[in-house]
């Protein structure tokens, strides 16, 4: 029998800049702490991804235990933007209006100088909540900036089968999980429905549609036809290609590499 365990963590500080891979992640109510807890927004509030700047993956975020957040990026200083709880404004990813809190002028200013746009630096106060589509999820399921869901995992499995198609192989980064999961057959994933990691236990709320982000080379910010163009030939149904499965949690914990994790249905 395999023995399926955690080979994998990644949390993702800003929304659609450089993650970053951890030994271990401590979990709350929206998810891995201080994932996706910070966005980069237009004039308007409107949240910018790699969709429109795809330059965003050449800025590197990490943080700690204590809500500091450092930027790196080419030919720019290292910059240290913690949260400024005072000036708030409203912001808008997808079809959520959110009350967000300013990271500062400082970090404004880097952002728009690499990006060459002007651009803010935000971050979701602990007190706003925003829910998970209700129609994958439960009345208390929420989500940080996260496109939608608090968990992407993937199996290692299924990526080096991909891999295996190609002519490059691509790293797990380009697809931007949470959790990656390895002793399972490629894709077995697709047919989990509940697990249990440690303390905490996860539900599949629905498999994960890839847009354009993976087709970008986090080394150069360069678009390609892969990895979209080799999966649409087996990965494809009704018009989207889905590579992972989002993730709905129950509780809060530890998550660290190595921890088997159960199959409960």
């Amino acid at each position: 029998m395999q023995s399926l365990r955690v080979s994998g963590l990644y949390r993702y500080p800003v929304k659609s800049l450089g993650g970053e891979a951890s030994s271990s992640l401590e979990v709350g109510p929206r998810g891995p702490q201080f994932d996706r807890h910070w966005m980069v927004v237009d004039a308007d509030g409107r949240f910018i991804t790699q969709r429109q700047q795809p330059r965003m993956c050449l800025i590197q975020a990490r943080t700690d235990d204590e809500r500091a957040l450092w930027l790196t990026a080419p030919g720019m200083p290292e910059i240290c933007g913690g949260e400024r709880r005072a000036e708030r404004l409203e912001v808008r990813v997808w079809d959520d209006v959110l009350s967000a809190s300013a990271a500062g002028p400082a970090a404004d200013r880097w952002l728009s100088e690499f990006l060459a746009l002007p651009c803010r630096l935000v971050s979701l106060p602990d007190h706003v909540a925003r829910p998970v589509d209700p129609d994958y999820a439960g009345p208390s399921d929420q989500v940080g900036f996260a496109d939608g869901f608090p968990f992407l995992l993937i199996s290692q499995a299924s990526l080096d089968d991909l891999n295996s198609r190609l002519e490059r192989p691509l790293p797990m980064l380009r697809f931007r999980p949470n959790l990656v999961v390895s002793g399972c057959d490629p894709y077995a994933e697709d047919r989990w429905r509940r697990l249990r990691i440690g303390d905490l236990e996860f539900r599949i709320a629905k498999p994960c549609s890839r847009c354009i982000i993976p087709t970008i080379d986090p080394a150069t910010a360069q678009r390609s036809a892969e990895p979209l163009r080799t999966l649409r030939g087996y990965r494809r149904r009704d018009n989207k290609i889905y590579f992972g499965q989002n993730l709905v949690h129950r509780g809060s914990g530890r998550l660290a590499v190595d921890m088997p994790v159960e199959v409960l249905a």
